[in-house]
């Protein structure tokens, strides 16, 4: 909703500006000036990345217009699922939890919105299999580590060809506009009413080339950039949850190690928190019941 109001703020003050210190807005309809910059940006984009993250850039990019799934929301059901499985395991013991990684149970444990990312599901399920496996901590938690590196790369690679092609095109412009006066030289027997059009579209490139970069692309990969950091911190969250699994940390402390990971504008305060958790056990005694 913001790079949607951002958007308009963008092209509302450079229009209002434009009109009302006399310009004329059909001239910057140049259509094949937009066909140069943006056909030549969308195919050094496709040539410079792999599929794969061309398209998770598509999607990530599109995705910015939607609200961001981290929120105080999704914070809080991580906490009261790991909540949930920190007393499963106490009450049960670790093996208890074997079946229910890969069986429909889980569905009690965890809740539709985490289930749902599945990256986030397979790395919670691969670590809790090695935990089951009974690998040691400090194992456990250097490999975890490595998992978060590996993902924190892959991650930023859409950010990195989404910045790339905001890099690129003020230099596409540039081509657009040099191919205008390319155009214009070998006109140069006409009036020079027509030839002051002709420049006027030449130019025309170079300002959608900047503009597309800093107004549109660039403002979106900081967007993209903002949320796969606000998606890491959620791996490292899971991350000190599994770890307070592999040292039996008791379940009101794993949900409060956890709570402290999360920033602060997104933290579900205490007295929050023990609400949640009085219902959820609430709600589980009605269930046993």
């Amino acid at each position: 909703m913001f790079v949607i109001i951002g958007y308009l703020v963008v092209i509302g003050s450079i229009m209002g500006g434009y009109l009302g210190n006399g310009g004329h807005a059909p001239v910057l309809f140049q259509p094949f000036e937009l066909l140069i910059i943006a056909g030549a940006a969308g195919g050094a984009f496709v040539c410079g990345n792999s599929l794969v993250v061309v398209k998770t850039a598509i999607a990530q990019g599109t995705g910015t217009l939607k609200k961001s799934k981290c929120d105080k929301a999704f914070y809080l059901e991580l906490l009261l699922s790991f909540y949930a499985l920190t007393s499963k395991i106490r009450r049960e013991g670790l093996l208890s939890i074997e079946e229910l990684i890969d069986g429909p149970e889980i569905e009690t444990i965890f809740t539709p919105k985490i289930i749902k990312d599945h990256h986030l599901m397979d790395f919670i399920k691969d670590t809790l299999r090695l935990l089951i496996t009974g690998v040691e901590v400090a194992p456990l938690e250097e490999l975890m580590d490595q998992m978060l590196d590996t993902h924190h790369e892959d991650a930023y690679a859409p950010v990195k060809a989404v910045k790339g092609i905001a890099d690129g095109m003020p230099a596409f412009g540039i081509v657009a506009a040099v191919l205008g006066v390319i155009h214009t030289m070998e006109s140069v027997d006409r009036p020079p009413a027509e030839l002051g059009k002709l420049i006027a579209a030449a130019l025309v490139g170079t300002f959608l080339g900047i503009l597309l970069a800093y107004g549109f692309i660039a403002p979106v990969a900081s967007v993209m950039e903002e949320r796969m950091e606000d998606m890491n911190n959620v791996y490292k969250c899971v991350h000190k949850g599994i770890m307070c699994c592999a040292k039996s940390v008791s379940p009101t402390m794993t949900a409060e190690y956890m709570r402290a990971m999360i920033p602060y504008h997104l933290r579900p305060s205490f007295n929050e928190l023990e609400e949640e958790l009085k219902a959820s056990k609430k709600a589980a005694r009605g269930e046993q019941a």
